[in-house]
């Protein structure tokens, strides 16, 4: 184990306390004041200092009413769940990499052109129009930008779930001071850089396939075939605003994660179904069938 990853002792800039903060987190408080306290660790490879963070703007109660609101929609949801109460919520600034890139594409695909032939038909004595396709190969190279690539740096917060929050307004980026995330949760990262840029690779990827895919000439496209290179990127720790809501809906039941985006209040997470409700439907939809069934067999 590296001294990273040992707690740190820091003294309490108010009363003096020694103040214990784990090993992937930037800030704490002081258990006897209360006072916010920033650590400033030392960076390195896999840990550097964050360049960006955005702020929160979506305040705890907003983001709670946003919750409601989202499991409120979700009617197959568990009745009990719309009454959950909340066992644990924080607000987090999650360590995130924002990955650019220039990429250059050589690619191939088939492309369709669609015509219409008419035939006669000698039975019916009459024309039908028949649909054709006819395929045609390109090839060519293809240069872009990939911009603001956005993946989670935190273990604890895999990157489908940051996606599902997203976007985040890229534009609101303020320069990293630890007076931004004083008396906030904020976490190290605690996947490596390499992992993190495989992440941005592969999202890069897809949406130089997307971009491939829509200026593709023709009505249809098969066999797509492609190499892509990156060149001049750059790879920026920035911290994201993040709500985590912890719900319990039963004594029993562990409780739900649901995370809201500090910035844009957008939601994520998934509501326990109600398999009464869905038995009621399937019953329901089963009664129909027969009903239509007997019908039928009475006309």
């Amino acid at each position: 184990m590296n001294d990273m990853e040992h707690n740190l002792a820091i003294a309490c800039e108010s009363c003096g306390a020694e103040i214990l903060v784990e090993p992937l987190m930037r800030t704490a408080r002081c258990p006897y004041c209360d006072s916010p306290a920033v650590v400033d660790r030392p960076a390195s490879g896999d840990r550097p200092d964050p360049v960006f963070a955005i702020g929160f703007t979506v305040d705890r109660t907003q983001a709670e009413g946003s919750i409601r609101k989202h499991i409120g929609g979700k009617w197959m949801a568990h009745r009990g769940f719309k009454k959950a109460r909340v066992e644990h919520l924080q607000g987090v600034y999650t360590p995130a990499y924002l990955w650019s890139a220039a990429s250059d594409s050589v690619y191939s695909a088939m492309v369709g052109e669609v015509y219409y032939v008419t035939k006669l038909d000698g039975r019916r004595k009459r024309t039908r129009r028949e649909r054709k396709i006819e395929f045609h190969e390109v090839k060519g190279e293809h240069a872009s930008y990939v911009a603001d690539v956005v993946v989670s740096a935190s273990r604890g917060l895999p990157n489908a779930e940051i996606e599902a929050i997203e976007p985040f307004d890229l534009a609101d980026l303020r320069r990293y001071s630890p007076a931004l995330v004083s008396g906030w949760i904020s976490e190290e990262p605690s996947l490596s850089v390499d992992e993190c840029r495989r992440l941005a690779r592969a999202e890069a990827e897809a949406k130089v396939e997307r971009e491939l895919r829509s200026f593709m000439p023709g009505d249809t496209l098969q066999r797509l075939k492609r190499h892509t290179r990156f060149r001049s990127e750059s790879l920026d720790l920035v911290l994201l605003p993040v709500w985590v809501f912890a719900l319990r809906h039963h004594p029993s039941k562990p409780p739900v994660r649901f995370l809201v985006n500090g910035q844009t209040g957008a939601v994520h997470g998934r509501a326990p179904v109600s398999w009464a409700k869905i038995a009621a439907i399937v019953a329901g939809l089963v009664g129909l069938i027969g009903l239509i069934s007997l019908i039928g067999w009475l006309l």
